[in-house]
């Protein structure tokens, strides 16, 4: 009899395999699965999103601290120091070593000055796409450029160009003024130096800002006294809906340029930008918008500012996508 039950027992499913069937059989297995959709649908995978920031903010917290134990000396200790109190006195200690930045009233006074006293301005700003188009084969191979930065066609580049890249280049070259991302994540700040330095353009050279100017002129109450009574000139994929809100604002549009559908659509762009009569350009475009602004003022001896999403801003509409054709 015993033999019987082993030689039964020998032909059964292995264990797991049992526990799956019984599983199936209660319908364990789709139950889960709607359990999962519907979690993901009510946004409880929210607790996962907050549990991760609050690990990366302690990360950061447990990072600064204990760079501040490693750079400490080892025959003193300083009494309730914390490590950003320590950071902000290192960082004053290196202000001989600083780039200085325009903040937003000496932009103003800069931009409003160049209009009155009829000088050629242009006032590029640089980002993320800015940044990993001029990285192209000489900080980044494109097809490292082209697996990390899929928004780039977007933005008005398919990669590879390399005539974009040396042309943002050149325009940074001659630029008015440049604004450059405060971010040290690696696509940005240390991103901007290594750029820079390979194609030989010595920040000390520059006239900088901050990337996120354009927002705020805005903000800071710059923006309408600087629009107010000049002859505007608006390029971009928003540029029709930015002209209404312009005007609702009592401003003065005397021309339109849309769209602009990428950086193979600069030539045109810039070809019927410069047959409008304008005072200051607003160029909404995405990465195109840095030569184009150069091209309009070395062309006009006017005044254009890379605009970038405050278009959307102001119009009141979201960001227009049109991909570079």
């Amino acid at each position: 009899m015993k033999a019987v039950v082993l030689a039964a027992r020998s032909l059964r499913k292995p264990k797991q395999s049992r526990r799956r069937d019984r599983f199936r059989r209660h319908g364990y297995l789709r139950r889960s699965a709607r359990r999962a959709v519907k979690r993901h649908a009510t946004g409880a995978h929210a607790t996962d999103r907050s549990d991760y920031e609050l690990g990366y903010r302690q990360g950061l917290s447990d990072g600064a601290e204990q760079l501040l134990e490693l750079h400490s000396p080892s025959d003193m200790i300083i009494p309730d120091i914390s490590a950003s109190e320590a950071m902000v006195a290192g960082v004053q200690a290196l202000r001989a070593r600083a780039i200085p930045l325009l903040d937003a009233p000496r932009v103003y006074e800069e931009l409003d000055g160049a209009v009155r006293e009829r000088r050629p301005y242009s006032f590029i700003r640089l980002g993320d796409g800015e940044l990993v188009t001029l990285a192209q084969e000489v900080v980044i191979p494109v097809s490292a450029v082209r697996a990390s930065s899929p928004f780039l066609p977007y933005a008005g580049i398919v990669v590879p160009n390399l005539q974009a890249r040396d042309e943002i280049a050149r325009s940074i070259r001659s630029a008015s003024l440049v604004g450059v991302p405060i971010s040290r994540k690696p696509q940005f700040q240390p991103l901007l130096f290594q750029t820079l330095r390979a194609h030989g353009i010595p920040c000390a050279g520059l006239k900088l800002t901050t990337s996120t100017m354009n927002y705020a002129l805005q903000e800071q109450g710059y923006l309408w006294p600087l629009l107010s009574g000049r002859r505007l000139l608006v390029v971009g994929n928003v540029a029709g809906e930015l002209a209404q809100a312009l005007r609702l604002q009592g401003m003065i549009i005397t021309g339109v340029v849309s769209p602009v559908r990428g950086y193979s659509d600069v030539d045109r762009a810039v070809d019927e930008a410069i047959a409008y009569d304008f005072d200051i350009a607003l160029v909404s475009a995405g990465i195109p918008a840095v030569p184009i602004v150069v091209r309009i003022v070395q062309s006009t001896g006017k005044v254009a500012i890379d605009f970038g999403h405050s278009a959307d801003r102001i119009a009141g509409v979201r960001t227009k996508v049109i991909p570079n054709g």
